[in-house]
């Protein structure tokens, strides 16, 4: 049993690496993590150190080895936060300023000016995601003006723009290929997600030399060897490489249309698979690549930007953790909304000029009452999500929940009962750095897609307790709520408003 071969994943998180180890059956043997900081110099500003990011790697995939031969080691899969972004010397490997973080909101007045001139609809239609400062190509093109703003060093290939998935392989590879995954390709605003190519009218629009950027591989490569990550062996493949939601998902085992994720963290992301690009036609959320591993994979994606983060907000201006600040809340808010528009709305609303807001406040309002608001406003934006999903490709009846917000079960109970859905947790944690080591397996033959649909996934089911009337009742206060934080006028979802 000891020389049977192992998987190692590396989940790349805003707030931390973990690494985990996966036996032959698609099980998990042993975890470790990293923490990592994120610093914000200016109000809306979210930044990260490239190099502290690499270290996590190291750090998390030295503890998780500790104990184990990493000769055993037959492949690596990766997963990382998407549309986070970077700028390094091609030839020294040396980061040009920070990582941009995915919540970075700096070149917000730079997209309301593409916005103003027009141009959201035809980058939508090539890109498949809204103009939005989320992803990179803004980020990208900011990071430019600021070290090379001729662009003369970027186009004579001198420097390598990348998100973290394309650091990390350059970084564990010894900086033999720059080289980015399909999906996470995706998520910079500059493919064509129906070509899966680079697309020149916005690599045009938004001033990114080609030569700056990375190859565009599958899901499964090909990638270049693992070199200079000890105590891994020099040599070991790589063999799958996903962004972490489309990993979760992945993970969850959902290789069909028909299934819904959604990752709680920092944020949220809520994900299901589709038929092909038709049916994002005329929906409100992204239309992104979950994976391609022979066969391209499409997926609708919505965005939340701020879930976690908004109960770790709140519970900082009481000085508390987060777990005690969901443990005091109420079992009603007693009206009290908290829209988390700390920078815009995303998905559904696409509103970049919403404002934070929390309404309904009464003298009879406390600490419990703002606490369960803080709760149901994580309940509330994914349901709006998930009715996008709805409204493209049929009812969805389960939701499969991940990520260390899911810890909490009365939040798990408050998303059961505010969406009218099950919700299904597994009691496997680790989602992302698990859906990034089955396909690693798969993509080695140490075994298949059914195999891993017939896994044992031990799982938690919450079942919708609340009256439908009342469910709808809340649902309306709270888009009551979002409409008075949306700026100039009404929202406009476009998901529909389910119950």
């Amino acid at each position: 049993m000891t020389t049977q071969p192992l998987l190692l994943a590396i989940d790349q998180g805003t707030s931390a690496t973990k690494a985990v180890l996966v036996d032959g059956c698609g099980n998990l043997v042993r975890s470790a993590s990293a923490p990592l900081s994120t610093a914000h110099p200016r109000p809306g500003w979210v930044e990260q150190s490239a190099e502290e990011i690499r270290q996590s790697v190291a750090t998390a995939v030295q503890a998780c080895l500790a104990e184990h031969d990493p000769a055993r080691v037959a492949g690596v899969g990766l997963s990382t936060q998407r549309e986070s972004c970077l700028l390094w010397e091609r030839a020294t490997g040396r980061p040009l300023g920070p990582v941009l973080g995915w919540q970075d909101r700096r070149t917000a007045d730079a997209c309301a000016k593409l916005l103003a001139d027009g141009l959201g609809k035809d980058v939508r239609a090539t890109s498949g995601l809204p103009l939005d400062p989320m992803f990179s190509a803004l980020k990208a093109q900011w990071l430019l003006d600021a070290h090379d703003p001729d662009r003369s060093r970027a186009r004579r290939g001198e420097l390598c723009l990348g998100t973290v998935d394309s650091w990390l392989l350059w970084r564990m590879t010894g900086g033999a290929e720059h080289v980015i995954e399909v999906g996470n390709a995706a998520r910079t605003q500059l493919l064509d997600v129906r070509t899966r190519s680079w697309d020149e009218r916005l690599l045009d629009l938004f001033d990114i030399p080609r030569a700056a950027l990375p190859r565009i591989a599958s899901s499964v490569g090909p990638f270049s060897p693992v070199r200079g990550l000890s105590p891994l062996v020099d040599g070991t493949p790589v063999a799958a490489v996903l962004g972490d939601s489309h990993a979760a998902l992945f993970g969850h085992g959902v290789f069909v249309p028909g299934s819904v994720k959604a990752t709680y963290g920092t944020g949220s992301s809520v994900m299901g698979l589709i038929a092909g690009p038709a049916q994002a036609e005329r929906s409100p959320l992204c239309l992104t690549i979950a994976w391609d591993d022979g066969t391209p994979a499409y997926a609708l994606e919505g965005n939340i930007r701020s879930s976690g983060s908004t109960l770790s907000w709140l519970a900082s201006l009481f000085g508390m953790s987060a777990g005690e600040l969901a443990a005091r809340a109420a079992d009603d808010s007693g009206g009290v909304h908290l829209v988390p528009a700390f920078g815009g709305l995303a998905a559904p609303w696409w509103d970049n000029e919403a404002t934070g807001l929390i309404s309904g406040l009464t003298f009879g309002s406390s600490l419990p009452q703002l606490a369960r608001a803080a709760l149901e406003s994580v309940a509330l934006q994914v349901e709006d999500v998930v009715a996008g999903l709805d409204s493209a490709a049929g009812r969805v009846s389960t939701v499969l929940a991940d990520g260390g917000p899911t810890d909490n079960a009365a939040l798990m109970q408050l998303q059961a009962d505010t969406s009218g859905r099950a919700v299904r947790r597994p009691r496997a944690r680790d989602l992302s750095a698990l859906g990034a080591a089955h396909l690693a397996g798969c993509a080695l033959g140490m075994f298949g897609k059914d195999q891993l649909t017939r896994l044992d996934r031990a799982e938690d089911v919450y079942h919708p307790q609340l009256p439908r009337e009342e469910r709808t009742r809340r649902r309306q206060a709270w888009h009551d709520a979002v409409t008075r934080a949306c700026r100039p006028g009404p929202p406009n979802a476009g998901s529909g408003r389910s119950s």
